[in-house]
């Protein structure tokens, strides 16, 4: 049975491998490392800003959220391929929108790159609706948005 919690410093390593794990099949087609491959885990940590999603005491996939503006940031969603395929991302997506509005945000938000065709499908899926493209820090983004209701 799959459990979400807040991740510990002790998760940092299997967080960086799942991340990893995650998105190294986009950098052929990007070019490049997609961003969450390079963040700083452990300062997310630290920040309470990360959560796993546990299956059998092993990190199959995090979330993680960013107060932002009165809104909750999706920074970054992964699950480990060995787990994919069991609804963990849906999941995890279904926790960040219970964990905004238990916080009041009046919406969720995210990015995700502009060659990363297959998320922006499901986040259409999920309610989110494209807000803005642009171009930050080297990255292609296309921003999207799913507005809460009080």
């Amino acid at each position: 049975m799959a459990e979400i919690r807040r991740a510990v410093g002790a998760d940092v390593p299997a967080i960086a491998a799942c991340v990893r794990a995650a998105y190294e099949m986009y950098v052929p087609r990007m070019g490049m490392r997609p961003a969450p491959m390079d963040a700083d885990h452990a300062a997310r940590v630290a920040a309470g800003q990360t959560y796993v999603l546990t299956s059998e005491d092993a990190v199959a996939g995090l979330i993680v959220l960013v107060p932002e503006d009165g809104d909750l940031l999706v920074e970054n969603v992964a699950v480990h391929p060995s787990h994919q395929g069991h609804g963990y991302g849906r999941v995890l997506m279904e926790f960040a929108e219970r964990r905004a509005r238990e916080t009041g945000a009046g919406s969720l938000t995210l990015y995700t790159h502009e060659f990363m065709t297959e998320n922006q499908r499901i986040y259409t899926r999920l309610g989110y609706t494209e807000t803005t493209r642009r171009t930050e820090h080297g990255f292609a983004r296309v921003f999207m948005a799913k507005p809460l209701s009080r």
